[in-house]
């Protein structure tokens, strides 16, 4: 019986450890992408996206109604290419503790996650919002395969 529980206390271990390790690698690479458009790299930028990446925001039309709005892969990645390095500075939420308050999951290759940001443009606010991001994983990696935001300007803890 008592090998019974250290097999079972082990197997919970690695089980835990196998979930927490999926869900750093997602947030990797969605560091990585923030990071990427910190320096003006649209290579490593490029290199967190699947091949037709998906991008959209939900926004308000000129009467106020709600939107979803597409966005050219192709075209971010040449406006975060020529922006000035540390000029886009999109901040996701972290506790006291540095520890990501995101939320991710992960099923084999699909995973999801849910990050609150602020974003600053040389330095100042300029918006804040979700990110929705799904993820899939591809001979061995995660890539961005669908990204979905909200933009406001008040709301965001800076007010």
């Amino acid at each position: 019986m008592k090998y019974f529980f250290i097999l079972l206390t082990s197997l919970s271990i690695t089980a835990s450890s196998i979930a927490q390790s999926t869900a750093d690698s997602v947030k990797t690479v969605i560091m990585k992408m923030f990071k990427a458009m910190k320096q003006s790299d649209g290579l490593m930028l490029q290199s967190v996206f699947v091949e037709q990446v998906i991008f959209q925001t939900i926004a308000r039309d000129n009467d106020g109604n709600t939107i979803v709005k597409s966005e050219d892969a192709a075209a971010f990645i040449e406006q975060v290419s020529k922006a000035e390095p540390n000029s886009l500075d999109e901040q996701i939420s972290f506790d006291g503790n540095n520890e990501w308050t995101g939320t991710v999951k992960a099923d084999g290759p699909l995973a999801i996650a849910w990050t609150p940001y602020r974003f600053f443009y040389k330095g100042k606010f300029s918006h804040c919002g979700v990110n929705s991001f799904q993820l899939v994983r591809l001979k061995g990696e995660w890539k961005i395969q669908y990204l979905i935001d909200t933009r406001r300007k008040t709301g965001c803890g800076i007010d």
